[in-house]
């Protein structure tokens, strides 16, 4: 009985090990919850062997039929833990192996975490360490070794480990390309300068445009532009401004703090491009529009004769037949509203494009309805 007993004893610590590892590294196979029950078999086994194992010399022996009673118990917990160790085995042989691997791991972290930073701070990279990218790193990486050092079991540490890992090589590519951010910022600022150059061209005749949008068409057409101008020469100040400080910054060996002034520049850049863009897309809109009124109406028209089409031909006339026919009406109080002698041209296009629009959600639901029953 007393070899039974060390032999389950010896097979429960086995596999003990290997659900603690798999509860700390892989908790949501909840092997724990598995494997409880026959643990505490285990113990009950063994609590009933030591109470006929440590006997009071004035107590007379226990009888046979108990040893016999502890042995089958021993026998049964024995044969459990064989047959768990036998549906697990795989996993639990690579939890042990893994969590076996964790010091390890953690302890060759640390060394190459501290080996980067002490890259970081070498007199030669005395250049580069106030970069803002470099910064970053070290912070995320001092940080990544305060919680590996407070991390407990091996779950949090490796975990903890592999996130030094992840931020040491964030700060090694952050210190190699640190020393081409000079480059890099020369490049850019010479870019955003010709940029921000043809903006101001361009902008140039913005006014002009809008004028002309006044002179020819109803004021209606252009109401909602009236503070482009405006908007557009404080986005371009802005710029301007901008610029100057990222020159500075870059003469002061601060590439990285001009690059983001530049991220800056180009936002208001691409804005006032719209702004000039929407005055000058609106005069030629509306001028082809007045040159041949019909042609937009006739391309509304025929989006919507498709639509009908498509309704008839996937059996869907009774659910969106009415609501189509009853755009005709829409384009026909749009065709009628263009008169005087100076049509609102822009609110024609503007009904007209609200009628196409809402014929292409009609034909995308009655495709969707029929493709996706």
């Amino acid at each position: 009985m007393v070899a039974a007993f060390l032999d389950m004893d010896r097979r429960q610590s086995i596999i003990e090990a290997g659900v603690s590892a798999s509860y700390e590294l892989e908790p949501e196979r909840h092997l724990l919850r598995e494997w409880d029950p026959i643990r505490q078999a285990c113990y009950r086994a063994a609590e009933t062997y030591l109470q006929l194992a440590v006997t009071d010399p004035d107590q007379p022996l226990a009888p046979a039929a108990a040893y016999e009673q502890a042995l089958r118990q021993i026998s049964e917990a024995t044969r459990t833990l064989d047959e768990f160790f036998g549906n697990n085995r795989g996993h639990l042989e690579h939890m042990t192996a893994v969590a076996n691997t964790v010091p390890e791991l953690a302890r060759r972290m640390r060394t190459e975490a501290q080996a980067a930073l002490t890259a970081a701070q070498a007199p030669d990279s005395a250049g580069i360490a106030h970069y803002p990218s470099v910064r970053a790193a070290t912070e995320t990486l001092e940080k990544a070794l305060i919680s590996l050092d407070a991390a407990q079991g091996a779950g949090a540490t490796r975990t903890a480990a592999l996130r030094v890992q992840d931020a040491t090589a964030a700060l090694g590519t952050a210190l190699a390309e640190a020393p081409g951010r000079r480059d890099e910022a020369a490049r850019t600022l010479a870019s955003v300068t010709t940029r921000l150059g043809a903006v101001h061209t361009r902008a140039e005749g913005l006014a002009p445009a809008f004028s002309t949008l006044l002179r020819e068409f109803n004021a209606a057409s252009s109401a909602d532009l009236s503070g482009n101008e405006k908007q557009a020469r404080e986005l371009l100040a802005r710029a301007d401004e901008q610029l100057q400080r990222a020159r500075a910054a870059a003469n002061d060996g601060r590439p990285e703090d001009a690059l983001a002034l530049v991220t800056a520049i180009r936002a208001e850049l691409s804005r006032a491009e719209e702004l000039v863009d929407a005055v000058t897309s609106r005069l030629a809109t509306l001028r082809s529009v007045r040159q041949n009124p019909g042609a937009k109406v006739d391309e509304v028209r025929f989006r919507l004769r498709d639509a009908q089409h498509l309704a008839v031909q996937r059996g869907l006339t009774a659910e969106w037949g009415s609501v189509l026919d009853s755009q005709l009406s829409r384009i026909d109080r749009a065709v009628d509203a263009l008169t005087g002698v100076h049509p609102d041209y822009w609110a024609y296009v503007r009904d007209l494009d609200a009628v196409s629009t809402f014929i292409a959600g009609v034909v995308d639901r009655m495709r969707g309805r029929t493709e996706n029953p």
